[in-house]
């Protein structure tokens, strides 16, 4: 019995040791498998049962920028967000600067997900499982507005001059806006700066035209410091060859005086020589004080010219800054004359354009209209017909019109009688009057009527054969 109980104690112990074997294997299994690193280039993203912080505020998610750390199994799950740089090309283009100018902007953006642990924390909620391609969508639409909000607030110097506070503006906003989204701006690179109206290249003329009158005005300084400098040079050359022949007749004349103080025997040789000295002092001093007027003589014509040359020179860069700024106004009006002229002529073009088409639509218009009054009427003649008749009653008017004015009692007719048809003058000249107009049944003939019976009964060429009978009958 007791080795009963032994052996079965003893197999007990085997499997509970077992158990625990397995159970120590199985911890260190997945220990091994949910021991995860992190690579230097990428963030990892622990989401699911995620710890408490310390001020007692939940995460949705546990992001960690290299290192390693154990994914618990069942409850946590990881990826990965790629931290690659994304180069983002933004070709701005009439974007309103603060002086209401349009000006285009082409620039390049490097952004990419930020390592910072509050904005890591931004990217994970927000970036997680989208496409780099997206994500570059995503951030462009933010820097297009951001970009369009910093060129609003300066003007077109300040971006073209002063680069730098540019680039900064440009950072500052854009790079708040991004953190958001759990993103950082890496570099900005702003290619070019243009205009519509050409503001931007008229500044770089005037900058031109001035650097070339600075330079000009620089030029003419050194020439006028390169006239006084060999003026000065000149005078103090000849003072000093003045001051060593000076020096020279000095020692002549102390050795004379010498030479005459030694034979004080000789009074009269000593007179005459006393005599010479006394002459050869003043040659001396005449010839000396010649060459020192000549030489203030020559410093004089160098001052002249050294005047001369800066009248010269300020006259010369007034006249050419004059024509500069005449170049540029010629230029700016130039262009306002072209841009108005071409506005006049789009106007005058459009007004043509206008008036074409409405004389289009209205001879369209016309020739439906004849194309249905020929068909209702049968044939092109009769359609003729119908629009003279329908333009008779204003024919007729025309006709009373012409005489409608005539006044038969305020004409003075002088008549000597019956004429040779048995007619008074009054009578022909009143008869003449009213021939002059086409008589009613001409009108009709003429448009290939004919006049009811009601208003004419017979035909006009039968109006002899009636007069031949009344005169038969009166015979």
């Amino acid at each position: 019995m007791k080795n009963l109980l032994a052996s079965a104690g003893a197999t007990i112990g085997i499997v509970v040791g077992i158990v625990v074997a397995l159970v120590a294997v199985m911890i260190i299994l997945t220990v091994f498998v949910r021991f995860k690193k992190c690579p230097s280039d990428k963030i990892m993203v622990i989401y699911g049962k995620i710890s408490a912080n310390k001020d007692g505020t939940y995460r949705s998610a546990k992001c960690i920028h290299g290192g390693a750390t154990l994914v618990m199994p069942f409850i946590q799950s990881y990826t990965y967000l790629d931290l690659t740089p994304l180069s983002i090309s933004v070709d701005l283009k009439s974007a309103l600067s603060k002086q209401n100018i349009r000006i285009d902007v082409p620039s390049i953006f490097t952004v990419g997900i930020s390592t910072d642990p509050a904005i890591m924390q931004n990217a994970a909620e927000r970036l997680l499982g989208l496409q780099l391609k997206e994500i570059s969508d995503l951030a462009k639409d933010i820097i297009f507005g951001q970009l369009r909000l910093v060129i609003a607030t300066m003007d077109i110097e300040e971006i073209n001059t002063d680069r730098d506070k540019f680039l900064e503006a440009i950072s500052r906003n854009v790079e708040g806006e991004l953190k958001k989204i759990g993103l950082k701006l890496i570099n900005v690179n702003v290619t070019d700066i243009s205009d519509e109206s050409g503001y931007i290249v008229a500044l770089g003329k005037e900058a031109a035209a001035k650097a070339i009158n600075d330079a000009r005005v620089s030029v003419a300084e050194e020439n006028r410091k390169g006239a006084i400098g060999e003026a000065n040079a000149q005078m103090q050359q000849r003072i000093n060859v003045a001051e060593a022949e000076s020096k020279a007749i000095d020692g002549e004349n102390k050795a004379k005086a010498d030479i005459a103080a030694s034979k004080a025997q000789l009074r009269q040789k000593e007179a005459e020589a006393m005599k010479l000295a006394v002459t050869a002092e003043n040659v001396q001093a005449a010839k000396a004080k010649e060459e020192s007027y000549a030489a203030e003589k020559e410093a004089e014509i160098a001052r002249a010219s050294r005047e001369k040359a800066t009248r010269e020179a300020d006259v010369i860069v007034a006249s050419e800054i004059e024509k500069r700024k005449i170049e540029i106004e010629a230029d700016a009006q130039a262009e306002n004359i072209r841009r108005k002229a071409k506005g006049e002529a789009d106007a005058i073009y459009a007004r043509m354009e206008a008036e074409a088409r409405g004389l289009y639509e209205t001879l369209s218009k016309q020739a439906e209209g004849m194309d249905k009054l020929v068909k209702a009427a049968g044939t092109s003649d009769e359609a003729v017909r119908l629009m003279i008749a329908d333009k008779l009653e204003t024919l007729v008017a025309t006709q009373v019109e012409a005489i409608k004015n005539l006044k038969i009692d305020k004409v003075t007719v002088w008549d000597n009688g019956q004429s040779a048809d048995g007619k008074t003058a009054t009578a022909n000249f009143v008869s003449g009057v009213m021939k002059s107009l086409p008589p009613l049944d001409d009108l009709y003939s003429m448009a290939g009527l004919k006049m009811p019976k009601v208003i004419a009964p017979e035909k006009i060429e039968d109006a002899p054969q009636k007069k031949q009978k009344n005169s038969d009958k009166k015979n």
